[in-house]
């Protein structure tokens, strides 16, 4: 069965998303963040990628046209199998072709693709990935902490959510105060 890794983009004080669901948070990244060799090696070992409907969106907007001398994960991100999770896209183009639309209960597709995949990551998507960690199937919680306090806004993990251990695999510090950090699930 392969494993499920949750990456989410936080803010210093814990919010993946703004009061008003805005991410403009994300323009603290520094130019030179973009070329993280601690993500590209991630990239080496993920088998696929499962989108929400919103964060697909967002995505689709560029990524299938990144330049990837630029921005070197845009290579593995075209690249590898992805997946959506909507009952109301009614297709989901991606360049010149499409993606698949996974329809129904977001953690029961989740699993399904467990039996499929080593590895796969969920890149925001806080409602699917809400459904994730309730449903107990992410092993692994990768943070991309950006040097920014906003003091409101949506926490990457649902409200009332039971506790949870993690071990800490890696932390990679960058000059410009963005941080990685690597969690297990217990």
């Amino acid at each position: 069965m392969g494993r499920l890794a949750v990456e989410q983009v936080v803010t210093v004080d814990g919010y993946a998303a703004e009061p008003d669901g805005g991410i403009g948070f994300f323009e603290a990244f520094a130019p030179e963040d973009l070329v993280d060799e601690n993500q590209l090696e991630f990239m080496q070992h993920v088998d696929a990628i499962l989108f929400g409907a919103n964060t697909y969106r967002m995505f689709t907007d560029y990524w299938p046209t990144a330049d990837a001398d630029a921005e070197p994960v845009a290579e593995p991100i075209n690249r590898l199998p992805k997946f959506v999770v909507s009952n109301t896209l009614a297709d989901a183009p991606w360049g010149d072709g499409s993606i698949e639309i996974l329809r129904g209960d977001g953690a029961e597709a989740a699993a399904a693709l467990k039996q499929r995949f080593e590895r796969i990551v969920v890149w925001g998507s806080l409602t699917l990935a809400d459904a994730l960690f309730e449903a107990g199937l992410v092993e692994e919680v990768r943070l991309r902490m950006v040097p920014v306090l906003i003091g409101d806004g949506r926490s990457f993990t649902p409200s009332g959510l039971e506790r949870r251990r993690l071990a800490l695999d890696s932390i990679t510090p960058h000059p410009s105060g963005y941080v990685g950090m690597n969690y297990r699930v217990r």
